[in-house]
């Protein structure tokens, strides 16, 4: 593969292997990765329970690695009253957002972690490391989190604390003043989880999908409106999606694309798209085996080469540590056009409708030139005030016609209401059927429980048994002794009566 046009040689739609010239980062998982001028940069990770600090570049026009050494800018007496003797220490589960020339990190497992969120900064003009001050209502630490960018604000959604207490709150950064806040939702939220992905869509709805608990691996998606801080959990067509944790998305266009993941026993093999507009699954391409591309804790990012949208996946753990790259050339994909919703009656009413305005339209022409043609076979002398007469006919046909429409689109409004209270039900029946399965999962583990204390209470029966049948053993052996007792006694007995009687005869 050349390295220069190597783009130019890749199919569509599939994963394909890059070849790397030089040496290569060191394998791991749950790093962060973003794409800066064709370059992808990943930062820290974890690998064999060991937290990475180093930073990573993937030049994608050479396809060769580079390690970018930082300078750091550290204030002595920040660094003592906050306790973190490195700016960019090793740390995993973190996530990291470009903003400008600078590459943001917030959050984080590390063995130097703080009470509250971090926000750490790259600038990659001049490889300068630093802390971010911030103000506000500043969020709990925690890793397994998602940040996603909306215009100068970052939101946080979930993760886990340090104490692996698990979180779905939302929280609100302002780039240009770095203050936090809280945000105070509406609605059913997510179930607390970790490890999952959130995408932006029309700079209004923030979706988030799958992640797990301690114990569920959630294939839902939940969408928050950013206007009214609603959440909901709408209605998703196309394909079945399996839980997943760990994995990695990115969105282009309408199109949020998800790769990998997995629920601790298998990786999910197949990349996965979600239409934004339409709300559907649909599955892109699958790989086969123990690929690196079905893993935990890989990242994807989106990188722009010769006017192609590409996509440059890396890392990740599937029972071992991966440093492959691989890449995806997307095929171009038509643009949707807004569809409006409206029933065959109404289509036929506004194409009638149509037709009306343009007849009607030939009123401002040259009458006699045009409908001269057209009643050519009736004769020429048609005289004006005959031809505004059907003017005027069409007109009323027209009004005819639009109030029919009026009537078609009201209908569709009621259509629309119902559509939206049957939706409504489908969701609350939804998140009864959950609620129900988790009962099921609690009642399932009572009973284990419950069978458990059976079979102890049933070895001590048993063993009861044992100790009843000893006491019938020493029972019988008493009754044996205290009979040969009483014959001793009575014998006894009859032998001191006969010495008296021999001693009062003598008497």
């Amino acid at each position: 593969m050349d390295s220069g046009s190597w783009h130019l040689e890749l199919p569509y739609d599939l994963w394909v292997t890059l070849p790397v010239s030089g040496a290569r980062p060191s394998p791991r998982y749950k790093h962060a990765a973003a794409v800066f001028d064709q370059k992808l940069c990943i930062v820290g990770g974890s690998r064999n329970g060991r937290f990475l600090s180093d930073v990573q570049v993937f030049d994608l026009r050479s396809l060769a690695w580079s390690n970018l050494r930082l300078e750091t800018e550290l204030d002595a007496d920040k660094t003592e009253d906050s306790g973190l003797l490195e700016v960019l220490p090793p740390m995993s589960d973190h996530c990291m957002v470009k903003w400008g020339t600078k590459l943001l990190i917030l959050g984080g497992h590390s063995k130097k972690s703080s009470d509250s969120m971090i926000v750490r900064f790259i600038d990659l003009e001049t490889n300068l490391c630093g802390v971010m001050e911030t103000s506000g209502k500043v969020p709990v630490a925690r890793g397994g989190h998602s940040v996603t960018l909306v215009g100068s604000r970052l939101i946080i959604f979930g993760g886990e604390d340090r104490s692996r207490k698990l979180l779905n709150d939302v929280h609100f950064l302002d780039l240009e003043t770095m203050t936090w806040d809280a945000v105070e939702v509406t609605q059913t939220p997510p179930a607390p989880r970790y490890d999952h992905s959130a995408a932006l869509h029309t700079n209004r709805y923030l979706l988030v999908f799958g992640g797990c608990s301690h114990s569920i691996f959630f294939n839902d998606l939940h969408v928050l409106d950013l206007q009214t801080n609603e959440w909901s959990q709408p209605e998703i067509k196309g394909d079945l999606v399996t839980g997943r944790a760990g994995h990695a998305g990115i969105t282009i266009d309408e199109n949020w694309y998800i790769v990998g993941g997995g629920d601790n026993n298998n990786g999910c093999q197949e990349t996965i798209v979600l239409n934004m507009t339409k709300l559907a699954w649909s599955i892109l391409t699958s790989v086969k085996g123990r690929n690196p591309l079905a893993s935990e804790g890989l990242c994807v990012c989106s990188a722009i080469i010769e006017g192609e949208h590409h996509l440059v996946a890396f890392g990740g753990y599937n029972g071992k540590y991966n440093n492959e790259v691989f890449v995806m050339r997307l095929k171009p994909r038509d643009i949707p056009r807004p569809k409006i919703f409206q029933s065959p009656a109404a289509a036929a009413a506004a194409a009638s409708v149509t037709a009306a305005y343009a007849l009607a339209k030939s009123e401002k022409l040259d009458i006699p030139k045009t409908l001269s043609s057209k009643f050519a076979g009736i004769g020429n002398d048609l005289s004006e005030k005959d031809v505004r007469t059907d003017i005027d006919a069409i007109k009323e046909d027209k009004r005819v016609l639009e109030l029919s429409l009026a009537e078609v689109r009201t209908e569709n409004s009621r259509f629309r209401e119902k559509i939206d209270e049957v939706n409504s039900t489908h969701s609350e029946l939804s998140k009864e059927l959950s609620s129900v399965q988790g009962q099921l999962v609690a009642e399932r583990s009572r009973c284990f429980k419950l069978e458990a204390q059976i079979a102890e209470l049933q070895k001590m029966l048993e063993s009861l048994q044992t100790i009843e049948n000893e006491v019938q053993i020493l029972r019988r052996q008493k009754s044996a002794f205290e009979q040969e007792m009483e014959r001793a006694t009575s014998v006894q007995t009859q032998g001191s009566g006969g010495v008296w009687r021999w001693i009062a005869g003598g008497q």
